[in-house]
């Protein structure tokens, strides 16, 4: 054998060089090919588990923490805002309130001796029962000085004090008003009857002239209008109470006459 057959025979042909060398690249690309599918494949999956696995947990963790709460807070603010504004009903109003204490007096009764006063009025000075001793005394009791029905009333008996006078009585006028109110009603009106100044309310609940009053579904003390006959003797001949003002004055006329 030749050397130029030899060195043929040990080198390798183009065929058997390509060959092996072609399969290694196919595997290798095919390797790494299949590497990031499967790799994608599973990370991408395990991703949105996760992340929508986070988002479900995250709303529910803030409806039972926080929702609660709110609810808590919102029942207490109602309950607290319609405790406080709730109203007391009238009964509890009534039933608290201080039962009004009874009007002085209101056992005076006709025939018993008239309790004794002195008090200040219109003009200055002072007048009291002595003042009137052995003479018959008329005691009209009035609300309030200038309101219509007082105005009236003190009027009616300013018209007939010369007729009282010719009973052999005296007319006097009682509020709990000012000496410069009872002043101020007189010279208005021109009235020629005494009125009397009982800012303390002595003479008003001695003769039972002061008590509970109601107007328009209240309840309060006051001066009831009420008016007294005390005879010469000093006892109480007639007692009238709650008294209308049309006609009043010529019924107590009537009744000094008769006493």
């Amino acid at each position: 054998m030749s050397k130029k057959t030899r060195k043929k025979s040990s080198k390798p042909s183009s065929k058997s060089r390509t060959t092996p060398a072609r399969k290694p690249a196919a595997a290798k690309a095919a390797r790494k090919t299949s590497r990031p599918d499967t790799a994608a494949a599973v990370k991408k999956p395990a991703k949105a588990a996760t992340k929508g696995a986070s988002k479900a947990v995250k709303p529910a963790a803030k409806e039972t923490v926080k929702k609660p709460p709110k609810a808590a807070k919102t029942a207490t603010k109602t309950t607290s805002s319609k405790s406080s504004h709730k109203r007391t009903p009238k009964q509890l109003i009534k039933s608290n309130r201080p039962a009004p204490a009874e009007a002085g007096g209101t056992s005076l009764t006709e025939g018993a001796m008239a309790p004794a006063f002195s008090l200040p009025r219109d003009g200055g000075g002072t007048v009291s029962l002595a003042d009137y001793a052995g003479r018959k005394l008329v005691l009209f009791f009035y609300p309030r000085a200038d309101t219509p029905g007082c105005t009236r009333e003190a009027i009616d008996f300013t018209r007939l004090n010369d007729a009282f006078a010719e009973a052999g009585a005296v007319v006097l006028g009682i509020s709990a008003d000012t000496v410069k109110a009872q002043e101020s009603f007189r010279d208005k009106h021109e009235l020629s009857v005494p009125l009397i100044s009982d800012q303390q309310h002595e003479m008003l609940e001695a003769f039972g002239a002061w008590g509970e009053k109601s107007m328009y579904g209240r309840t309060f003390m006051g001066i009831i209008r009420t008016t007294v006959l005390i005879g010469a003797d000093g006892r109480i001949g007639r007692i009238w109470r709650n008294v209308r003002v049309d006609g009043h004055a010529d019924e107590v006329l009537e009744a000094v006459r008769a006493l």
